[in-house]
């Protein structure tokens, strides 16, 4: 929410477009894809930065090029991948995460009606430009930004993100993940759309699954049943569906929901295709090695901090949920 803060603050709309964010442009969704693929960001951590990129002036398809790159791959999940999953699983899902992001940024650009971009955001414009004259002291801009994303932005989206969170705790916590894991190994149940739909409602973190589908993978399942999972998993989750379909539009989540879907099911299908006799790579030394190698660049808070945060996002929660019913009871009344 800080950074989200300070890019609406500081990124006005002259700024997206001149990085041909503000436009239907490839070389805008080229930029997004590879930002996100640096970018250890889980898929419910880009719903702030994603929506405020839109509300400062991004065109839809950079901003869904963004909130798939980022979850999907970055530097320490393709060590993991290389150590639990091998090199050719990884080598598939790194092109799935880079030609994914790309083709869901161009699908939005095309296909984007209403939502394709945020209209107030250029409405305000000549606002904008006045304010570059007046030229507020960089503290008091910082000091701006951060009010209207723990106020408007916080409130806006923290019920989605809460309730979208219960939803899929629920749905984890009636199908753990021994049954998904037995479901998944058994080649004579599995089957790419169930993978797929169970996926993208779990919230699936980038890193922290690897061991989980290697293990699966290990136990006999084919290597498009890694793929299919982690694309449609990490890429998305109930929570960050229920966002973009509140804050940005019905149209933006159908986009983004189908197109995920659609293109873990090719990346599934083609993996298996391309590694009809694939032997698992599970390796003690391997193992160690990488996972060593990850944790270099992990960043661990205490669980204090994280309970803490926790906390501050379900309060955001339920003052938005009291408003809720305090103006539905005047309206009412």
């Amino acid at each position: 929410f800080a950074i989200a803060g300070v890019i609406h603050e500081f990124v006005g709309t002259d700024m997206m477009k001149k990085a041909n964010l503000g436009s239907t442009k490839l070389s805008g969704i080229l930029s997004m894809t590879l930002t996100g693929m640096a970018l250890p960001i889980c898929s419910c951590g880009t719903i702030p930065l994603g929506i405020s990129m839109y509300y400062s002036g991004a065109y839809l398809g950079p901003v869904l090029t963004f909130m798939t790159s980022s979850p999907m791959i970055n530097p320490i999940a393709i060590i993991l991948r290389l150590g639990l999953l091998g090199a050719q699983i990884t080598l598939i899902y790194v092109l799935m995460g880079f030609f994914c992001p790309m083709l869901i940024g161009i699908i939005a650009n095309k296909l984007g009606g209403e939502e394709l971009y945020y209209k107030p955001a250029y409405e305000n414009k000549r606002i904008q430009l006045n304010l570059k004259k007046v030229k507020l002291p960089v503290a008091q801009r910082i000091k701006s930004g951060l009010r209207w994303s723990f106020t408007e932005l916080a409130m806006a989206i923290s019920k989605y993100t809460v309730s979208g969170m219960l939803i899929a705790g629920i749905l984890f916590t009636v199908v753990p993940q021994g049954a998904i894991q037995r479901y998944l190994g058994d080649p004579g149940m599995v089957s790419l759309l169930g993978i797929t739909v169970v996926a993208a409602l779990m919230y699936v973190c980038a890193v922290g699954h690897i061991p989980f589908i290697a293990a699966v993978v290990a136990s006999g399942a084919a290597p498009g049943v890694a793929i299919t999972f982690l694309t449609a998993g990490c890429a998305t989750n109930i929570a960050e569906l229920i966002s973009i379909r509140k804050t940005i539009g019905k149209r933006a989540v159908a986009l983004y929901a189908v197109s995920v879907l659609a293109l873990s099911q090719v990346g599934g299908i083609l993996a298996n295709k391309l590694l009809p006799d694939f032997q698992p790579v599970l390796d003690f030394d391997k193992v160690t090695n990488s996972i060593s190698s990850a944790n270099a660049f992990l960043i661990e808070f205490p669980e204090w901090i994280q309970t803490i945060c926790s906390l501050v996002l379900i309060g955001y929660a339920l003052v938005s949920l009291f408003k809720i019913l305090k103006k539905a009871a005047k309206a009412h009344a």
